[in-house]
């Protein structure tokens, strides 16, 4: 367990059951790999709300409005759609075929994405954060375990997330069955 996910475990305890996924299948259907971090955050605690705020989305999520595979398919055509006519943010306009893949949402709307760049490994992909309606964008270069645990731990400021975000008594609630 990295030390990210160590952080969220004084957060919330690990579920009793872990949830299992073919993830060669999913990263087949997404057409790219998914960082370690994030599979392991899957399997200890699925698609989950944190903070009554942030819905870490899963594949093949028991709640389908929270679905990876759902969401990276209507967050790519969204976004081009999007840029027919708003500048991207400068770390897309790099040329490369630099994208974003989605994982994570909240309640408001924003929604978090990975910085994905060709031929970089995806365990040293960063996190982006968009505002719900808006062009606002804001990079960090951290992976999004530590973005979460580090967001939940105040030691990450946002500002485009809620500024109720975390809250002083931590939430936890896994979306679906168990």
């Amino acid at each position: 367990m990295n030390n990210a996910l160590a952080a969220l475990h004084q957060v919330a305890p690990a579920p009793d059951v872990p949830r299992r996924k073919d993830w060669a299948e999913i990263e087949r259907a997404l057409g790219t790999g998914l960082p370690a971090d994030y599979k392991e955050l899957v399997r200890i605690y699925g698609g989950s709300n944190w903070d009554d705020y942030l819905y870490v989305l899963e594949p093949d999520c028991p709640n389908a409005h929270y679905d990876l595979l759902t969401w990276a398919d209507q967050q790519a055509e969204d976004l081009e759609d999007l840029w027919a006519y708003e500048e991207k943010p400068a770390e897309l306009e790099a040329g490369d075929g630099a994208r974003v893949v989605p994982w994570a949402v909240t309640d408001n709307g924003e929604c978090l994405y990975w910085l994905v760049r060709p031929g970089l490994d995806p365990d040293g992909w960063t996190v982006m954060v968009n505002e719900a309606r808006g062009a606002r964008w804001e990079h960090f270069s951290v992976s999004c375990t530590r973005f979460l645990a580090s967001a939940l731990s105040g030691d990450l400021r946002s500002g485009i997330l809620s500024s109720s975000f975390p809250l002083a008594v931590h939430g936890f609630r896994r979306l679906g069955p168990a």
